[in-house]
């Protein structure tokens, strides 16, 4: 199974953490960066070989991983010049690709079984899989809904509840086969657009632990809750103490 993995942004959020290292090389728990930690789940997970599309700082994650023998991967690197978004990344080397792959944002925390989420995106069939976590939106207001000038229902302080995309993504080859390289194209340009051919891509709903890294907040929660959760995350770890 292969990997790739978008490590290209400039964490714009994220900062200060971020002026001096990319998102994905931040440090967690003070031992591990994102990225240590998404390389090994990968290789628990039955991967072997991972691309990093990389841009902002690049050069640190390449001396970072290497050639990622470190992990037991073979690992390759795309390197974008200009914003590409999401998914124009992987246009321009689509075709040293197998027919089926992983996609993910370099900076996510969770326990996900990537090899059981590519099985069921097998198995579909569906030109696109989705990671999806439910989320719930507190609403601190009462919400109303008017007509013609009129209150006809009313709310107080609802709970919303909706499925997010984790920033997870199994795709097809064939499913990017008709785009052009070279031009930015993002997640969301291609599930509107297969919407609109009446192909609409499935969801793995997700009922585990995940965390997107994308502010300060998140990143200190990250941090506090490390220690409790690395049985979760880093069970191979575990393993290894035993067996020592």
């Amino acid at each position: 199974m292969h990997a790739v993995i978008l490590a290209g942004g400039k964490g714009v959020r994220l900062r200060p953490y971020t002026t001096a290292f990319p998102k994905p090389l931040v440090p967690i728990g003070n031992e591990y960066a994102i990225l240590d930690i998404v390389l090994r789940q990968l290789r628990q997970h039955g991967f072997g070989t991972v691309t990093l599309a990389i841009g902002h700082l690049g050069s640190l994650i390449r001396a970072f991983v290497g050639d990622g023998s470190k992990w037991g991967l073979e690992v390759t690197y795309a390197e974008e010049t200009t914003p590409l978004g999401t998914i124009g990344p992987l246009l321009g080397f689509l075709d040293y690709l197998p027919e089926h792959f992983l996609v993910m944002n370099g900076d996510v925390l969770t326990d996900l079984n990537y090899a059981d989420f590519m099985r069921s995106h097998m198995r579909s069939g569906d030109p696109l899989t989705v990671a999806t976590y439910r989320r719930d939106v507190k609403i601190d207001f009462g919400v109303l809904e008017t007509h013609d000038r009129h209150i006809v229902q009313f709310t107080e302080k609802p709970t919303l509840s909706y499925a997010v995309s984790m920033g997870i993504y199994a795709l097809s080859r064939k499913t990017l086969e008709p785009y052009t390289p070279g031009q930015p194209f993002g997640f969301d340009q291609l599930v509107l657009d297969l919407l609109a051919q009446g192909k609409q891509p499935a969801a793995f709903e997700f009922g585990g632990y995940w965390l997107d890294i994308g502010r300060p907040d998140d990143y200190d929660e990250a941090n506090r809750v490390f220690d409790q959760l690395r049985p979760r995350l880093l069970p191979d770890q575990l393993i290894q103490v035993a067996s020592d």
